[in-house]
């Protein structure tokens, strides 16, 4: 990744509205004497005087109004300059709130996550509030966490319990071990699932981190760790082949009739297993899929360990379980905020990989007018050429990018003219060079100056490399600066920006002859493949017309994402 060496700009603080220097008012008052003509200096010295009484103490009062608000203000801490100080002025930003409305803990160090607290003074702010009842919520898993987390008595024990190869039913804290599927973007997606589960049956999550993720995020949980262990006593969790044949597989144990949703672990005539695998990949059949049924929960909920394999966003499923409806609608009353609220407070990018994102941020992007950010994925191969062609169409009509002059390819001269920044991210680098040279060698038609930038082209996917998911960390944040987005279908990277950022993007389908792109609806994710069983109903349905919240996916239709 190409990036220009530059640390945050700090400006100083403008003069405060309304202060003026003593020789000023001395040169002002003696222009204005002046220019009356001839006056005794006596009057000067009255008038001088008058103007005194008069002027000073109004300052000192907007003075002392303004420092109040400017010690408050974020911006001001950081030494980025608010050009409207005038006390009277409509346009002075409301101070950002960088614990997001109470969702982070106020109690960790700064400097040891500063994305943590700084995120909130890039990203736009968002007209969704996180309902008091999560932040309530947040608080006490965190005590929870930290009562249960690695290293602590609560844990040993029950490692120990693990140990014995049996359950005997719940004990007083019980875990979901979240291991890793597929790339970077299916992973924060299902890392973000696997918490609202645990938040919803009072579990603690604990992630099987591969190397390839070490290094990419901030302990999102106060003193204590959600890294499993080295020493955790079942092994080779990171082999998916190993797990499709465990003998613990949930599913396989409903099939071969090992297990019943109606059994009481504590009274079982044969000794239950210590843990269940929760195989919730995309390629899963029908049996695991009953984990989404209500009396598969109630059944879970007694074993004290659960090892849960996704590359999905279920999250959609869990609002069809009547065990967990009243909760979900009390901890997002808004339903379409839950990835959006729940990713802000999980994944803070690590020191290092924040640095990235402000330092490309602040070479290329802090000064445009606009920024808008287009994530391009293409999952099997396609004709550059017209593609891009489809990507303009969508951008054009939509006015989100203007057309270029090619008659006239001449731009009146505007010094200090902003421009609109176009942010690109793709492991090609074809779509920048082809859009840099276009609007590089013409003029637009609405004389506006575009500017294109990728911070990075990998050509190809290696999630398997730290160095490549830190980029792509890095980018799905810059994309989620931006003030508009468009997303390719289908894509996760795309989902964690627009959640992030709390954009509804413009994706790059074509779902008529009329329309080039859609303007989702939303910002949630999609659940690719979901249950097609109505538990209920005892039968196969269709899964987005069940309840009125839940619908197909604008850009793959066998999904389900939540609406409003």
């Amino acid at each position: 990744m190409e990036m220009k060496q530059m640390g945050m700009q700090q400006q100083q603080t403008p003069p405060l509205a309304g202060r003026r220097e003593t020789k000023d008012e001395g040169s002002g008052g003696a222009h204005l004497v002046a220019g009356l003509g001839v006056v005794r200096p006596l009057v000067v010295l009255a008038l001088f005087t008058l103007v005194l009484l008069l002027t000073l103490p109004s300052a000192a009062r907007r003075r002392h109004s303004l420092d109040l608000l400017l010690l408050h203000h974020p911006a001001a801490s950081q030494g980025v300059s608010n050009s409207s100080c005038s006390a009277n002025s409509s346009t002075i930003e409301h101070p950002k709130d960088k614990s997001l409305g109470g969702l982070l803990s106020p109690v960790f160090d700064e400097a040891s996550c500063l994305s943590r607290y700084q995120s909130a003074l890039y990203w736009k702010v968002s007209n969704h509030t996180s309902s008091a009842y999560l932040v309530e919520k947040l608080r006490r898993y965190e005590a929870r966490h930290k009562k249960c987390g690695p290293d602590t008595e609560l844990y040993k024990k029950a490692v120990e319990q693990l140990k014995s190869n049996r359950s005997t039913g719940p004990m007083e804290c019980n875990y979901v071990v979240w291991m890793a599927s597929d790339g970077l973007g299916n992973r924060i997606l299902s890392i973000s699932s696997a918490f609202l589960y645990a938040l919803l049956n009072n579990k603690v999550l604990l992630l099987d981190l591969p190397e390839d993720m070490k290094g990419l995020f901030c302990e999102p949980f106060p003193n204590t760790t959600w890294v499993l262990p080295s020493d955790f006593p079942i092994k080779n969790l990171k082999w998916v082949w190993r797990f499709e044949k465990d003998p613990y597989r949930y599913g396989d144990m409903l099939k071969n009739k090992v297990l019943s949703n109606a059994m009481n672990p504590a009274n079982a005539s044969f000794p239950l297993p210590a843990y269940l695998y929760l195989h919730l990949v995309h390629s899963n059949d029908n049996f695991d899929k009953m984990f989404y049924c209500q009396e598969s929960q109630l059944l879970l909920q007694k074993f004290p360990w659960l090892l849960l394999r996704s590359n999905q966003y279920f999250v959609p499923a869990l609002f069809l379980i009547p065990e967990f409806k009243k909760e979900l609608s009390l901890l997002f009353p808004e339903r379409t905020t839950v990835f959006h609220h729940l990713g802000r407070y999980l994944f803070h990018p690590s020191n290092s990989v924040w640095g990235y994102v402000t330092r490309y941020y602040e070479a290329y992007l802090a000064n445009a007018k606009e920024s808008l950010g287009m994530q391009i994925r293409t999952f099997a191969k396609v004709d550059l050429d017209s593609h891009l062609s489809s990507i303009m169409g969508c951008a054009l009509s939509e006015k989100l990018l203007p057309d270029v002059d090619l008659k006239d390819p001449a731009l009146p001269t505007i010094i200090g003219v902003k421009p609109k920044a176009v942010l690109v991210t793709s492991l090609n680098s074809g779509y920048f060079e082809k859009l840099r040279d276009m609007y590089y060698e013409h003029a637009t038609t609405t004389k506006e100056v575009i500017g294109i930038y990728q911070p990075s082209h990998e050509e190809q996917q290696h999630t398997e490399k730290l160095s490549h998911n830190m980029k792509a960390l890095a980018e799905m944040y810059l994309l989620s600066l931006s003030d508009s987005l468009m997303t390719s279908p289908y894509s996760t990277f795309g989902y964690v920006a627009q959640g992030l950022g709390g954009l509804s993007p413009w994706i790059l389908i074509r779902p008529d002859e009329k329309n080039l792109c859609l303007h989702s609806m939303t910002m949630e994710p999609c659940f690719h493949f979901p249950p097609s069983y109505d538990c209920n109903a005892n039968k196969k349905v269709d899964i987005g017309s069940v309840v009125p919240y839940l619908r197909h996916c604008e850009d793959f239709r066998k999904g389900i994402k939540l609406f409003y």
